[in-house]
């Protein structure tokens, strides 16, 4: 699937965890389809479990009875999801997010309902009932639903080309697979069947790999058989989370590609945690949702927000539709770290990157703790004359002559677009 800029949405992990249901996933795509479709985000995604009708938080009821069909095929709790009863799945709640020019996504984990191995129910495309397929060996170890699928049983791929053509007929557009990423190579053989299957259904879907950290020296296969995969374990507001995430991004940049995105994970904005209480927001200061938005755009990180958007303030907003700041998510290219160093008792950070239209990008990291002073030489900026362009947040004009002088707040950021 050719994608030339990072996918853009929303996913319901964040706010609700395991316990999202349709009335939410509706209100979050009308909420975006009204005030941020116009700025690029396209993508609703239900996350984890929707097929577990007790969920209630992000903490995983386990070895808990699931919904499946006859077919071993996992489907959405009724009581959660109503408009999925009589067999429809997914598909009017898909069709719902597509009528507002939307885009639908759902988490799958990776592998066979337990469940449908111990029951030893069919499996659509092959002779074979789920326990014949199974890897018992292969589990998740913070989640009881899934075995894995063996290759060497599954000869024919029946399982996932079975629930990757019932996504198809839902209208999916976007599968967050999970428990995959981080366990190459001792689960490659069933990725690789996985996006096979995936490619086959007859329909275009974004593949997005879970959890991180990805192991780095698998990367070509990553930008073979996916479009995203996490370079980290689920990110939250911390901001030590924050400050590691540029080690991350410094290795996995020259990976970034049309088609094939390092993902920093989710934005935790706005109201995050619902599950547990509505008065519960981002701990990230401004300056340091600035410094988040920043890093992610420059670096190319597929862009998810998190929060409960219904109630996104004044800031929250302002943060996610700066036109130029995701003119630089969607133009930059051959983004890179020049240099990380001390100055006057406050690590600066400088990334640069060059504009798909022309000109050039740089952003410039305060992450010490008090606000600091920065000097960037022309040269660093690989820029050999006099210049001048903006500041992407302020909007505010400067020309430079010999070096760029920046003012920055602890755990704050700036974003320049040079003409």
């Amino acid at each position: 699937m050719n994608l030339y800029r990072a996918p853009m949405g929303w996913n319901s992990w964040d706010c609700y965890g395991a316990s999202v249901t349709e009335d939410i996933v509706r209100q979050n795509a009308v909420f975006m389809a009204e005030n941020l479709k116009q700025y690029g985000w396209e993508y609703i995604v239900v996350d984890i479990q929707w097929y577990e009708p007790s969920a209630k938080t992000h903490a995983y009821n386990a070895f808990t009875e699931l919904c499946t069909d006859e077919y071993s095929r996992l489907i959405p709790a009724e009581n959660r999801f109503p408009s999925s009863a009589g067999g429809r799945g997914f598909a009017p709640l898909a069709g719902f997010v597509h009528s507002l020019g939307l885009k639908f996504g759902i988490h799958i984990m990776r592998g066979i309902p337990r469940q449908a191995v111990h029951n030893n129910t069919a499996v659509l495309g092959t002779d074979k009932p789920a326990r014949e397929l199974a890897k018992t060996a292969s589990i998740c170890a913070w989640n009881t639903d899934m075995y894995g699928i063996d290759p060497q049983k599954d000869t024919e791929n029946a399982y996932y080309k079975s629930i990757f053509k019932l996504y198809a007929g839902w209208g999916v557009d976007f599968i967050k697979c999970d428990d995959i990423a981080r366990e190459l190579p001792h689960e490659e053989a069933e990725l690789i069947m996985l996006s096979d299957a995936l490619k086959s259904c007859g329909r275009e879907m974004v593949l997005s790999l879970s959890p991180g950290p990805a192991p780095l020296e698998k990367a070509e296969l990553f930008k073979q058989v996916s479009n995203m995969w996490r370079i980290t374990d689920d990110f939250w507001d911390e901001w030590k989370l924050l400050y590691d995430m540029f080690s991350r991004a410094e290795k996995w940049c020259t990976h970034t590609g049309a088609g094939c995105f390092p993902d920093a994970d989710m934005l935790p904005v706005g109201p995050v945690r619902q599950d547990y209480d509505k008065a519960n927001r981002t701990k990230f200061t401004e300056d340091e949702q600035i410094t988040m938005m920043t890093l992610w755009s420059i670096f190319r990180s597929p862009l998810m927000l998190g929060g409960e958007m219904t109630g996104f303030d004044g800031f929250t907003m302002n943060l996610i539709t700066n036109r130029e700041i995701l003119k630089m998510h969607k133009n930059s290219r051959h983004s890179h770290q020049v240099w990380r160093r001390d100055i006057n008792g406050c690590e600066f950070i400088l990334w640069t990157s060059a504009g798909a239209e022309g000109g050039h990008y740089a952003a410039v990291f305060n992450t010490g703790e008090n606000t600091g002073t920065a000097e960037v030489k022309l040269s660093e900026l690989e820029i050999y004359s006099g210049i001048s362009g903006f500041e992407l947040w302020s909007g505010e004009r400067v020309t430079v002559r010999e070096k760029l002088t920046v003012t920055i707040p602890s755990h704050g950021a700036k974003a320049f677009y040079f003409e």
